[in-house]
């Protein structure tokens, strides 16, 4: 817990940018009946009957200090998916990065070896040296500031809403997330190491004496 607050208290800039990487699945529903519209005093009425059309995954990448994000919507969410995001994160939207500071939880899919899983040696290890991994601790994902960003996500455009496509879902996603860059919407983390000592207390072992 410690090591993610205090990479949080680090310094960045452009070429050393911190970026905070999480994972969601959303399925994909269509109605079988047409929904009722909504009429004053009466909300829209949806059947509890639907069809599925499977399951697409959401790969969250969020830089909580410029206020950016990108949605990765893909089929799966395996080593090669993991690795392809991760590709264009260093390659195309963040070209001019140095290194950067990836913080994600421990899945055995975030792991440098997925880069040679998906790549050539030569192009995972070219990856492998601008890519710094942090990794909340177990059971401590609420560390992750790409978790916040995905219940917004869920919260502002996926709740409560059928998407009978992967298309269609992709589409409200991409609006969303072009919303949000385009007000640099951001996260003002104030959570330290010393507030960690004297909160969460309980949870540090006791020292022998």
């Amino acid at each position: 817990m410690e090591t993610v607050l205090e990479v949080y208290q680090e310094s960045y800039d452009e070429r050393h940018p911190l970026i905070c990487m999480d994972e969601a699945s959303r399925q994909i529903l269509s109605d079988l009946t047409e929904p009722l519209p909504m009429k004053p005093g009466t909300l829209q009425r949806i059947d509890d009957k639907y069809e599925r059309h499977g399951v697409r995954s959401l790969m969250m990448f969020y830089n909580p200090i410029d206020g950016w994000r990108r949605v990765g919507c893909r089929e799966s969410r395996t080593r090669l998916d993991w690795a392809q995001e991760v590709l264009q994160l260093l390659d195309v939207d963040y070209p001019q990065a140095e290194v950067i500071t990836l913080v994600c939880d421990n899945l055995n899919t975030h792991d440098s070896a997925s880069l040679y899983h998906a790549f050539d040696a030569d192009t995972a290890g070219r990856l492998r040296r601008r890519l710094r991994l942090v990794f909340t601790p177990k059971n401590g994902s609420w560390l992750n500031m790409a978790e916040m960003e995905l219940s917004l996500l869920s919260r502002q455009c996926l709740r409560d809403r059928r998407f009978g496509t992967a298309a269609e879902l992709d589409a409200e996603v991409a609006a969303w997330e072009s919303s949000r860059n385009s007000r640099h919407c951001g996260t003002d983390w104030r959570f330290t190491t010393a507030d960690a000592r004297v909160k969460l207390k309980s949870l540090y072992p006791k020292p022998d004496i």
